[in-house]
């Protein structure tokens, strides 16, 4: 395997190549298998394919489209380039991969996996990993016609195809092309658990993430995202309520996500068989999303949940609040703010609704995204799971959140009460974090690992 690192603006992109250099011998005249290793194999635009018959013996043949691989003249390459966006169009997304499959991607099951980072199906010839800027590119990918491109993060995944990749140049992919999927119709999402709740409707986040209506069923209906009432909204026709979920833990195994939004107070009581379950859920490699009041899970939750940060009720907190810098994902968050337009100044972001039920949280467990630099204490962290144990055995995160993003005291029928105003500064930094809590569990101190084939 041969890696290479490519400059895009400022920030590095990497590509990984794969396979490809076992395709024949190295002749003089190209760097690169051109057959009899005389250097004038060249085509007209300045590189063989390289097929089959370009193979000397010994040399491994190539396969697929490894065989479409062009050796180009000059030290020019066979790029594709384009920028990774969240479902709804217009943001770019971090650490999402792309990559050219040499074979059928691998079907995802629904509910709860062990999805550690480095490894991805398909066979992939080449890989990139999206900057700050979201954007990527692909280099010595095969040039021919309807070349296969797959974008993904954890299950989100969209396969399409570019209909002409021109050799030995860049090729720009349309930016219509390269969002994630807002419906089953156009690709995977990951099967998400919502509860509603009258203080924090994520529901509505999730629609502005780019999911459309149809998405948002029962249970028992076909959407990717399955509606628990807990005291916020329901659907037309009625949806289960919240308790269906947390109560049983088969139930909440068949999810990937979990997105539990505020209800206002702590209504889930003293129920720890709850809590033991979202333990066991988190532990098998779940993903959950709490916002505010549901810390119950963690703070009342059996140990080593509660030793996730401090559990005291600080005082009120204003802005601007600070960003997290001191490990390599929190850095590129920092960045990704001001490219969005979600923060003015690197390193700190003005949020709205923001609560004060938690203290700091504890860096020997918890990663900490986002806080108030006075009093210190965390408005965004996170956790891998199985807590205590090495990064290489866990697999499930959770979020917490103390601040809100979207319609409060919202009752009813949804969608009826969700707004379309532009995306604020919380929802922005939302869809980071969302996306991060979708992506394959790492050692956070880490940067995002580049895969390979599975």
């Amino acid at each position: 395997m041969a890696r290479v690192t490519t400059m895009i603006g400022v920030a590095l992109v990497s590509t990984m190549a794969i396979g490809f250099v076992a395709c024949g011998s190295v002749g003089p005249g190209s760097g690169f298998p051109n057959g009899d290793g005389d250097g004038n194999d060249q085509t007209s635009s300045g590189g063989p394919l390289l097929g089959p018959g370009g193979n000397d013996g010994g040399a491994k043949p190539c396969v697929g489209l490894e065989c479409q691989i062009v050796s180009c003249a000059g030290g020019a390459t066979t790029t594709l380039t384009g920028k990774v966006y969240a479902p709804e169009g217009t943001v770019p997304l971090y650490n999402a991969i792309v990559y050219v499959p040499n074979a059928p991607v691998d079907a995802f099951v629904n509910g709860v996996t062990c999805d550690k980072c480095g490894k991805v199906s398909g066979s992939p010839i080449v890989t990139a990993l999206t900057n700050e800027k979201g954007e990527f590119k692909l280099e010595n990918v095969p040039a021919g016609t309807d070349i296969p491109v797959v974008i993904q993060i954890g299950k989100w995944r969209r396969q399409i195809k570019v209909s002409t990749v021109n050799q030995c140049v860049e090729n720009a992919i349309p930016a219509g092309e390269t969002r994630l999927p807002r419906s089953r119709v156009e690709g995977d999402i990951p099967q998400i658990a919502l509860t509603s709740g009258n203080a924090d409707s994520l529901e509505c986040f999730l629609r502005k993430l780019g999911l459309t209506d149809p998405e948002f069923t029962a249970p028992t209906g076909p959407g990717r995202v399955h509606y628990f009432t807990g005291n916020g909204a329901t659907l037309t026709g009625g949806t289960p309520a919240a308790a269906t979920l947390w109560n049983n833990l088969e139930t909440l195994k068949k999810y990937d996500i979990a997105v539990l939004s505020c209800e206002g107070s702590e209504r889930t009581g003293d129920k720890q068989a709850y809590y033991e379950n979202i333990k066991n859920y988190l532990d098998a490699g779940g993903r959950a999303f709490a916002s505010h009041f549901h810390y119950v899970w963690f703070r009342y939750g059996p140990n080593p949940l509660p030793t996730t940060a401090a559990w005291a009720n600080p005082p009120n907190t204003s802005g601007p609040y600070a960003i997290d810098t001191d490990f390599p994902k929190g850095n590129a968050f920092a960045d990704w703010l001001v490219n969005v337009g979600a923060s003015t100044t690197r390193g700190t972001i003005a949020l709205e609704a923001v609560r004060n039920s938690v203290g700091d949280s504890a860096p020997a467990v918890s990663r900490r995204w986002i806080h108030s630099p006075s009093p210190t204490t965390a408005k965004y962290f996170t956790f891998n799971t199985p807590i205590g144990v090495p990064p290489d055995n866990q697999c499930g995160r959770a979020v917490f959140t103390d601040v809100h993003v979207s319609v409060q005291g919202a009752t009813g029928t949804f969608p009826n009460f969700c707004n379309n105003n532009p995306l604020n500064a919380n929802e922005k930094a939302l869809i980071f974090l969302f996306f991060d809590l979708s992506s394959c569990v790492q050692d956070e101190s880490k940067p995002p690992v580049l895969p390979g084939p599975k």
